[in-house]
């Protein structure tokens, strides 16, 4: 009999504790699915009974469970926007096709969350309405040239228009802008025309600099002729004055000689008839000798002759057969 009721007994300590462990058990992973960490640059909107409760940031955070609920995940990274491209209007009534492409980031994950239904959405309908309205103030040639206005004035726009959404425009950059074919095929031979005259100018500043190049060559190359010709000038009078110097020098030693060993009259005039002879050495056909010089010549002669007779007279006679 007591071991009939001990069963009971057992089988309902038994049951107790295997409802206690699954309780616990159960407990246990409420606890664990309520834990949640948050990983680096997200992060989490945390509501309570439906409405904003807190922000959690990186590290490890715990929810209430049945009382709090994850609202969305945010990402703090920069993203891009590829938007479609868009059909413009320049103010000289050009139209053609530009898209864009937006650098963004979320700075305030409740904003974010709370201030605007599909922000990607309304971001590309306000770059399109802006950009129609920036390009519609330019011509043509303004678009093409003028990027980087038009990137900066975009931007501005766009991150005065989304900070109430908690969102940040970096950057905005045009990728491509496309002309109409007619509009391309004129830019093509305006540019090709342009090349061609850039061409024309550089060869003809080429042939210019050349024939200036060779224009001064020859310039200095007679620059230099003439300054040689006329140092070899300058030398040979220098060295027909050195010459003639000499001589004058060599005549007045010669008279200063004459003058020193005192000659008289005859040795002078004797001087001056071997003179004479050199004159008359087969040089000249006519010779003109001073009077004075003549009766010194005459006796000269006579001399002579008076010396070719002793000479005769000093010889022997030939014998007589």
């Amino acid at each position: 009999m007591n071991n009939f009721v001990g069963i009971p007994v057992a089988l309902a300590i038994d049951g107790g504790t295997v409802a206690f462990l699954i309780l616990v058990i159960i407990l246990l992973v409420i606890l664990i699915r309520n834990i949640r960490i948050v990983p680096q640059a997200t992060d989490f909107i945390i509501e309570r009974f439906g409405g904003y409760h807190t922000t959690w940031t990186t590290g490890i955070h715990m929810k209430i469970p049945f009382v709090d609920r994850v609202a969305k995940v945010v990402s703090l990274k920069e993203k891009v926007a590829d938007f479609m491209p868009q059909a413009v209007i320049t103010k000289d009534n050009v139209t053609m096709q530009i898209d864009t492409v937006l650098f963004y980031q979320v700075v305030d994950p409740k904003l974010f969350t709370y201030g605007i239904e599909n922000p990607i959405i309304a971001i590309e309908n306000l770059s399109a309405t802006t950009l129609r309205n920036i390009i519609g103030d330019l011509e043509l040639d303004e678009c093409l040239t003028s990027r980087d206005l038009i990137n900066t004035k975009m931007r501005v726009i766009l991150d005065e228009a989304t900070d109430p959404w908690g969102i940040k425009v970096n950057r905005v950059e045009l990728k491509n802008i496309l002309p109409p074919r007619e509009i391309q095929n004129a830019m093509e031979k305006q540019m090709k025309a342009e090349r061609e005259k850039r061409e024309s100018i550089l060869r003809a500043e080429g042939e210019k600099e050349a024939a200036i190049r060779v224009a001064e060559g020859q310039k200095t190359a007679a620059i230099l002729r003439a300054e040689a010709k006329k140092e070899s000038q300058i030398r040979e009078a220098e060295g027909e004055a050195q010459a003639i110097m000499k001589v004058q020098e060599a005549t007045a030693r010669g008279l200063k000689m004459i003058k020193d060993v005192h000659a008289d009259q005859g040795l002078i005039s004797i001087k001056s008839l071997e003179t004479l002879a050199k004159l008359a050495d087969g040089r000249a056909t006519k010779i003109i000798i001073p009077s004075e010089i003549q009766g010194l010549a005459g006796l000269a002669v006579s001399l002579k002759e008076m010396v070719k007779e002793d000479k005769f007279e000093d010889q022997p006679a030939p014998p007589v057969e």
